[in-house]
Parts: C-alpha cells; structure tokens; sequence
C-alpha cells in the first residue's frame, strides 16, 4: 500500500475490474487507464518514466498464445525505449519468445514453468503445491474447525481408535503454509551470525534447532550466482547473503527471553552455544498474527548426538546420531557417500543391461529445440534412437513393440497427455532425466500427444533415453490401454490450448475435467495431476457428489473468499495433495520479485530449470519402518546434516481420511440407515434385515435382488439374536455396493484388453485410494512426529562439486564432445 497502482489496457473497464476498484482499500490506490504501451502519450499519461516497476502481462486464454507472445514483447520494447531505466518484468507464454526480452529484468515464462513443476510432481509428490505455498504471502492459515463441524451437519462419525481428531491435518497444514523465503546479510543476521567460519550444513542445522528457521541457499558478495545447499564443505562467511524459510522474516521477528531480568547487553553473548541459549520460547509475529513456535530450551542433556545415555531404561538405548561438524573433514566426507547413486551407475553393466543397450553417458543434450534454454547435464544415450523407435505403439526394423507391455520396462511409467508437443514439453523430460537422478530410477516417459510432433521435435528428445511418444487422446480407452496405463505411475494431464478460451466463464476446462473424471473412475490406483486453466475449477476434481467432507471444505473456501484470502482453495484435498494445478497461481512469483529479486532464480533451481555448479537440486525420500527410530523431524534434520549433507525442507503426509465418505448414493442411504440403527437395539435381527433391504434400496431393483440373495445366505448361518454379526453382514452388504460399480468398470476395461491383445495382468481395479488424503507440512518444528510412508522434500548437494579432477575429467569427455555439436548448432 507504499504504491500507487497504474492499469494500462487497450480495452474498456469490465465489470470485474470495477468490482474490485470499488472496494474502498483498492480505489484510492488503483487507477484505471484505457491506452496503449505502444503510445508516447499513454505512457505519459501512465508516468511510465517515473515508475519504480513496470509489468507486462500476456493474455494467457488467447486461443493463439503466439500472437499474445508478439503483442507481449512489442509492449516490452516500447517501455524500454520510452523509459530506458525503469525496471522491467515480463511475463510471456512461449520459452522460444524469451530470446526477445532478455534485456527485462525479470522474466517468468508460463510453459517452463508449468511442465518443469509437473515433471517433478512426479517423483516428488505436490512439488507444485510446494511452490505455491512458498511464493504466496499467506499468514499461515488455520482452518476454523468449529464452523467445519457445524458445516458437515453429523455428529462425525469416527472410528474410536482414531485417537486424532480430524481437524488436525488442517492446522499443521495451515500453520505451515505460512512459511516463505526470506534474505538476510549473514554478518547482521540474529538467526546465523555465530556461524561465521562453519559449515553450511552446520548453520542450516544449528539455525533449525534453535530458531525453527531453514537454511536453505547462500549467495557469495561478489557473486550474483544463488547456491541451494553448497554442501558442508561450503564455510560461511561474514558478507554472504542467507535465504531461509521461515514464518516471517527475522526483522520482523520478536523474542522472548527466559529471563526478564536478563540485561540487553547479556543477550547477545548468551546466544553462543546451546547449553547457554537463553530462548524459551520464539514468537514469529507479522502484522497482527503472532504464532508461539516450540519451545527449544527443552533440549535432551546428551547435546547434539540426541542419544540417551547408556542406561537408557527398560526400552534400551536409542540409536545415537553422529553430531554435525563444525567443519567438514575428509573422514566426514567419505561418510557422506554423496557419490554412492553415481558409483552404482559407473560400475560394469550386466548383459541385461548390454543386450538390451541400456549404457547411458552423461553430458549436455546435443539439440536444444529452442533458444535460451539451460543447459542441463543429463542422461543421455550414446546414439541418438531413429525417429521410427520412438514411437511406442507403432513397430520398425529395429524392434517390432506395439504396445508399453511388450517393452518389459522395469519402472513404472510417467504418461503426459497433452495436445501438441510444443517446445515447453522439452522442460518436462530434463528434470526427469538429470544427471543426479539415480539411473536405476529413471521412469520411461510416454508423451500421449492429439497431434504428431515435428521433426525438430523428435531430434531434441532422440539422445533421452526411454522417452517414446504416441498419438492419441485421453478420452479413447484403446489409447489408454496401449500407452501403458495401466503399468503407468503417474498420469499428468496437460491443459488443451485449443479449450483455453470458451463463451462462458470457467468452462473452459470442461472437456479435461471430464476427461479426468473418467480417468479417475476407471482406474482407481493411477495417480493423475491436471492442469487447470482456472483454480476455481479445481473443486470438480475427482468429484463425488454426496461426499460431505469435500462439500464442507467447499463451504469453508467461501468463507475464506469473502474474508478476501488469495489461497482461498488450499484446504481444496486435490490442491493439497498437489494432483491439480493451475499456471495462474505462479503469478505471484512475478509480483514477489518486486520484493524479492531472487525469487524466480530459486524456483528455476529448485524445478531443474537452471542448475548452477555447487548448488543442489531438489529431491525426495521415503520414511520407511527401518526409518521410524528417527521419530521427530529434528533428529532426522540432523541425521542428514551428518552423513550425507541433505537439507529437508518439508515433508509430504498420507493419512486415512477419519470421516467415512460415500462413492454412490447406495452407500450414503446404507451409512444413513446404521445411524438410525443404534436407536433400535431392542428390535430382533430379523427385523432389522428385512427393513434394510426392503426399504432403503427400493430405487435399485437389481442391487436390491443382489443383497437380498447376499443377506439370505449369510443369515443361513449366523446367530438371529447377534447384533454384531448384523452389523458385520450389513458392512459386507455395504462393501458389495460400492464395488460393484467398480466391478462393472473393470469388466469393461478386461475386455477392451483383451480385445486389443492385450494381458490383463497388470490391471488392479480395486486398490485405490480414495479415503486419503494428502498435504504438505513446510519447514514443520523440530518436535513434530514422523509417520510411516512420509516423503521428505530434500535439497542435497551438488554431487559434481565432491568429484575428483581425475574421475570428472573422465565424466566430462562425452560432455565436451556434446558441448561442441551443441555449439555448431545452434550457430547454424
């Protein structure tokens, strides 16, 4: 609100816009001008050359997003020659426009963007929930559990060994969305001043347990490059930048110290050392909002190791944790192993992997098919594949493969439907095929596409290995079935161009959700993400229609709307569980680097989008049971920092959905007649049975035949006087209903594979997971639990910057042979 607000657009005030500048807080600082950039005197009269920022925005549901891109730069050039020294941030659609308007100052392209975050959603769930949430201002919003329990209208039917109430989700997940990205000058910095001369992990660490906050990247004085976790070899000095996640910012932080009577001057000595710490608790506070974090006084007396001593009780000595190095050592180092996934992939071969020309080299891709992309070390074949092979449902001389199942892949596939494969799509397959990923873990990469790529196309994505394409639409099941769906670990469904614009508002994403839809019901245990052209559709998604959990949710997004919160859709169960996603929520990224300038240059480093030497790359890993005796969120902060470097910054959480949810009317009918059911205790079982079949299901001639035939031969053999066994006849009974759709669905999807030639095998109708639910816990405090099946986000070290001279000279020799062609070609 320091800034006055100028609109500049060609067309006249719509009816939106003036709602909003009727809000008194907009109207006295948003002007409103009709004009063009293109002209002198609307600039003038725009006081573009007295501006701090200026702003350009594409048109994003323009059906030709190339003339949107052209308008977009003729606007930019404009500027630039109208008002040389006023900054400039760009927003453009295409990455081979980018080239354009490198002389802005900051530039977001949408295409990039989007598929880089919908690649690593695939291997490292909700990574686009992740982004938005750390790009969004949001006060850490708590959902308010007393008007959800008003809102769902029933007593909450619970399981009574669930001990957690299922509000519970909803605040850690709240609390943390709080967290954002902040900077800091190490030598003015409360939070790290103290560890000038240690390690980078030892500060992230030590920060961590004693502030709550997360040190994730420095950048040198002198030097304009971010590095995400440099890795302990990395020591902090005295004038480097510090970025960390944190609640709010230390500036406007506020503490409270354990002793009121503790002097000022005494305050700052006292911060060296945690046996001397004297915080009892901090208050993370901005503008009204205070948040108490945990208290970290409360530290076990065995110090940093966090081990108990050796007469640890009747339950034995815990593991201990080796404790973080000050500074790291070489003996520390080989501990490390942070080459171990590298020395997997050098060693010899097996015939396997020889007899089917599995040696994969690592180097830059020969072919970019844009300019202005990064270069990327990635796996890469030794020959580029003929176009033929690529391919998946089509055979050649050189294989006679017609389906995914005849290729025998070994990991799941990653399937993307899209319309066309534009030269964004590019951005999807480098995440997933960089050199840090272990090679043993590569997913093969089907492309699903509406329309045949373009040679220029193909020759990009040819050195890749394991990367097919076939032509086809998500909404014929024959398509499906031959590209592998049902061996497929991850569907991403991306947005048609050609829908983006429609008549009517929001219905432009009509046809995907649909699609999404059919998707989802056909095949339960697939994990698809959609983009979205629209958030607010986002309430469509695997839609169930007498599901009263997601109804309340969507009466609490109003709620949240008209309190006038910009992450209104985030207790939305797909968004937090990162299966949809919208380009439209990373318009922040570009508004926030007006503040933030080093915003856009994180992101790209955490998607892959630009890799930087010495600075790590965004990861996951997977709490196993041998995991569980970390237990807290500390002890494993510190269990990385001390063998292999990796910084967690979040974790993502699968949990059993507590409230009992209907996937047909049938069973929302059978749920409603059990709750009646406990005020009749006193009628015989006999009663009860021919109640529940006669009345409830009289809409359902076929279903009602079924389960009274199923009830018949059950009641043959049980007690008449049992209530219990009722109860377990009616669950079965009520089991029956909800599958049998589910087994009508999966005789269709048998038959099709069989008429196809196709095995069945691989297709599991019945595991699904449809009564979980899923959300992302940012920079969580120190005490929280682990569970089982928790996925850690990590940022782990550059492994290259830990490589010898010699093993790197001999890594590098494909690179630069690479690095030449890469060079004639793109001079040509």
């Amino acid at each position: 609100q320091d800034y006055y607000v100028v609109i500049l657009c060609p067309t006249e005030m719509d009816a939106q816009v003036r709602r909003v500048l009727q809000i008194p807080m907009w109207s006295q600082r948003v002007i409103y001008l009709q004009g063009s950039a293109l002209k002198d005197q609307d600039l003038l009269r725009a006081k573009m050359d007295d501006a701090e920022a200026c702003f350009i925005l594409s048109s994003r549901c323009e059906v030709d997003r190339t003339a949107a891109d052209h308008q977009t730069i003729l606007r930019a050039w404009a500027v630039k020659d109208f008002a040389p020294n006023c900054p400039l941030y760009v927003q453009i659609l295409k990455p081979e426009n980018k080239f354009h308007i490198k002389f802005a100052d900051h530039v977001v392209c949408e295409e990039e963007f989007k598929y880089a975050m919908l690649a690593l959603n695939c291997i490292c769930p909700a990574t686009s929930t992740l982004i938005t949430l750390l790009v969004h201002t949001s006060r850490g919003q708590i959902a308010p559990w007393e008007a959800f329990r008003q809102l769902t209208g029933t007593k909450q039917t619970l399981n009574r060994e669930s001990q957690q109430s299922p509000e519970q989700w909803q605040k850690m997940y709240g609390r943390c969305s709080g967290n954002e990205v902040y900077h800091i000058n190490l030598e003015e910095s409360t939070f790290f001043a103290e560890y000038e001369g240690k390690s980078f992990t030892y500060a992230s660490f030590h920060a961590h347990k004693k502030f709550g906050v997360c040190l994730i990247g420095v950048r040198k004085e002198d030097n304009k490059n971010i590095l995400l976790n440099p890795g302990p070899r990395y020591i902090m000095s005295s004038t480097d930048i510090c970025f960390y996640i944190n609640i709010t910012k230390e500036e406007n932080s506020a503490f409270k110290k354990q002793e009121k009577h503790r002097k000022k001057h005494e305050s700052k000595l006292s911060y060296h050392g945690a046996s001397r710490l004297p915080v009892h608790s901090i208050i993370a506070s901005m503008g009204t909002v205070a948040i108490d974090l945990q208290d970290t006084g409360c530290c076990p007396p065995s110090g940093p190791t966090l081990a108990l001593p050796s007469q640890g009780g009747k339950e034995g000595r815990r593991p201990s944790i080796a404790p973080v190095l000050e500074v790291a050592d070489s003996s520390s180092l080989q501990t490390c192993d942070l080459l171990s996934d590298q020395s997997e992939d050098e060693t010899t071969p097996s015939d396997d992997e020889v007899s089917a020309g599995l040696e994969y080299a690592k180097g830059y891709p020969p072919y970019s098919p844009y300019i202005g992309s990064s270069p990327t070390f990635c796996h890469l074949l030794h020959e580029k594949v003929p176009f033929c092979c690529l391919r998946l449902d089509k055979g050649c001389q050189h294989n006679y493969y017609e389906d995914a199942k005849a290729y025998g892949f070994k990991n799941k596939l990653i399937i993307v439907a899209a319309e066309t494969a534009g030269n964004g799509l590019y951005n999807f397959i480098v995440p997933l095929r960089a050199y840090y990923r272990p090679k043993k873990e590569l997913n093969p990469i089907v492309l699903l596409l509406d329309n045949p790529p373009d040679m220029h196309f193909l020759d990009a994505i040819c050195w890749f290995p394991m990367v097919y394409y076939m032509v086809g639409s998500i909404d014929n099941l024959d398509d499906l079935l031959r590209c592998g769906v049902t061996f497929a670990a991850n569907m991403v469904v991306v947005d048609k161009e050609s829908t983006m614009s429609a008549e009517e508002d929001y219905m432009a994403d009509a046809k995907t959700i649909v699609n999404v839809q059919t998707l989802f019901r056909l095949f339960s245990s697939l994990s698809i993400i959609t983009e979205l052209t629209h958030p607010a559709n986002m309430r469509f998604m695997q839609f169930r229609a007498k599901d009263c959990y997601s109804l309340a949710l969507s009466k609490l997004e109003k709620k949240e709307r008209e309190k006038g919160s910009n992450l209104a859709f985030m207790f939305r169960l797909p968004f937090a569980a990162g299966r949809v996603f919208s380009i439209s929520m990373l318009d922040t990224l570009l508004y926030q680097s007006f503040v933030k300038d080093y915003m856009i240059s994180i992101t790209r480093l955490l998607l892959g989008l630009d890799t930087t030497p010495g600075s790590g790359f965004l990861c996951s890993m997977k709490i196993t049971e041998e995991d569980l005796w970390i237990r807290t969120y500390a002890r494993l902060y510190q269990k990385l920092c001390s063998s292999t470097g990796d910084i967690p910054i979040g974790v993502y959480r699968t949990e059993s959905q507590k409230l009992t949810t209907s996937e047909s009317q049938i069973s929302i009918s059978v749920e409603e007649w059990e709750d009646t059911k406990d005020t009749k205790e006193q009628i015989s079982y006999r009663s009860n049975h021919r109640n529940s079949t006669s009345s409830d299901q009289s809409d359902h001639p076929l279903l009602r035949r079924k389960s009274m035939q199923w009830a018949r031969r059950l009641s043959r053999r049980v007690p008449r006087h049992s209530g219990k066994t009722a109860e377990k006849i009616n669950q079965q009974r009520m089991n029956l209903y909800r599958r049998s759709e589910r087994q009508e669905l999966a005789e269709l999807v048998k038959n099709r594979m069989k008429h196809l030639g196709l095995s069945p095998a691989g297709y599991d109708e019945m595991n699904d997971h449809h009564n979980t639910l899923s959300y992302i816990l940012i920079n969580p405090s120190p005490d929280t639990r682990l569970e089982l099946n928790d996925i850690v986000y990590l940022i782990r070290p550059d492994p290259l910057a830990y490589v010898p001279n010699t093993s790197s000279s001999q890594k590098d020799s494909f690179c630069n042979t690479v690095g030449q062609d890469t060079r004639e070609e793109t001079q040509l």
